[in-house]
């Protein structure tokens, strides 16, 4: 997680807001990341700093309650800043698959290919029931590529490894695609920046 002085900080975009169109807007981008990204920033500083003043002062009660805003707006803070690095503009390789790096010898093994996982990715994403997330995740224990649903912003922990997630919220999305979510899920796919994808699963 960003941070200065135990803070939560809000990462620039590495692109404009405008830069993921036609597949993403950028009134979509902006609102996504200057409203809903900066609002999990702040109250998750708002709660750590509640949490240390309830540490001081012996308050479990009050340590135990703000236990889950911590992990909804950490775990929106920690999800959306590894979200917006796995999308790029498709001037900058967004949507470019390369075959026969380690990445796509693992997806080849485990799913059969890109296209297999691009199509189980987005049945699970169509089966998030509200609001949450769906990941390309490594498994440490196992070695093995899975794809999982976590639920709201329920953040990735061990033993796995976020290598791609994808925002099923309606703030992702609704601005453009309104209830057309499935058009949404597929369109994604055409600014994921499978470099960092890949960066990720060799670091893994």
């Amino acid at each position: 997680m960003t941070t200065i002085r135990g803070k939560a900080t809000l990462p620039e975009l590495p692109y404009a807001y405008n830069a993921l169109e036609p597949h993403i807007s950028g009134e979509i981008m902006e609102l996504h990341h200057k409203k809903h990204h900066n609002t999990y920033v702040t109250s998750y500083n708002a709660a750590i700093e509640k949490l240390a003043a309830a540490e001081s002062s012996g308050d479990v009660k009050a340590q135990i309650e703000l236990g889950p805003v911590i992990n909804f707006h950490g775990g929106g803070h920690i999800n959306h800043s590894l979200f917006w690095k796995n999308l790029a503009p498709t001037s900058n390789g967004g949507g470019a698959y390369a075959t026969g790096t380690a990445l796509d010898k693992a997806i080849t093994e485990t799913f059969g290919g890109k296209d297999d996982l691009v199509k189980l990715f987005n049945a699970k994403l169509a089966a998030i029931q509200g609001s949450g997330w769906t990941w390309l995740v490594k498994n440490k224990e196992t070695g093995n590529l899975e794809v999982i649903n976590k639920q709201n912003q329920d953040p990735v922990l061990s033993p796995y490894v976020p290598l791609l997630g994808v925002d099923a919220w309606e703030h992702a999305y609704y601005l453009q695609y309104e209830n057309r979510k499935v058009e949404y899920f597929q369109a994604i796919w055409n600014v994921i920046n499978w470099s960092e994808v890949s960066a990720r699963y060799d670091a893994a």
